[in-house]
């Protein structure tokens, strides 16, 4: 069973969160609630999050400086952040939402199948990058079992590997075309950019698998390439 990607929306107009809720259940993700900045920080701390939907003007702590806490944590720096303002400052106030480490900035009214768009890309890129920890973590698992059993059946890791490749390579196959299809529809930088990350994690895995095959090297190798 696959599990959903989680999608934190952050405003502190009820009536918003129903909306971008309206908007984005077509998705058949999970959807979170939070009415502030703070509130969106303690749901941070012990949840996983595809992509952030943050408004900039909250009262208290607004959008900026929500972005500022998010982006200064390990666990979350990576999480793309898109900014939904209902104002237009200009250039400057646009500059500082990217400044702040917002993948995208979008005014309101803005448009729903577009805000879906946008948003499902990064819910797809967040798919392909569990499906490449799951790869990477049955691949650690072969890797200390050989170190603990030396003699160990040579079938049972050839098969190992072997249905690891196969994996890998349906994950390759998807991120490819995913790739392929941000160039061609000229998607956002952003997103292009960390579809171009994840391809260069998976040429890595791939690496990695092809060094453990028979007569390739040893696994002390692999282990100090990862």
């Amino acid at each position: 069973m696959v599990q959903k990607a989680k999608i934190l929306l952050v405003d502190d107009r009820p009536e918003n969160l129903l909306a971008l809720e309206a908007i984005l259940s077509a998705l058949d993700q999970t959807l979170v609630r939070a009415s502030s900045g703070e509130e969106a920080l303690k749901a941070l701390l012990t949840d996983d999050f595809a992509v952030i939907l943050l408004d900039v003007q909250m009262p208290g702590m607004d959008g900026f400086e929500t972005a500022a806490h998010i982006k200064r944590r390990e666990r979350t720096r990576d999480i793309p952040i898109i900014f939904l303002t209902a104002i237009n400052h200009g250039p400057h106030h646009t500059f500082r939402g990217y400044a702040a480490g917002a993948v995208d900035y979008i005014s309101k009214p803005f448009d729903p199948w577009v805000l879906r768009a946008k948003v499902s890309v990064f819910v797809e890129l967040y798919m392909k990058n569990c499906q490449l920890r799951e790869q990477a973590s049955l691949l650690r698992l072969q890797l200390e079992g050989n170190g603990k059993d030396a003699g160990g059946e040579v079938k049972e890791s050839a098969g190992l590997l072997a249905e690891l490749s196969a994996r890998l390579a349906a994950v390759e196959e998807q991120a490819e075309a995913l790739t392929k299809q941000l160039n061609d529809d000229s998607t956002d930088a952003a997103a292009v950019a960390t579809a171009a990350h994840l391809e260069r994690k998976l040429t890595g895995l791939r690496r990695a698998l092809d060094a453990l095959e028979p007569g390739t090297g040893s696994t002390s190798s692999v282990s100090s390439q990862n």
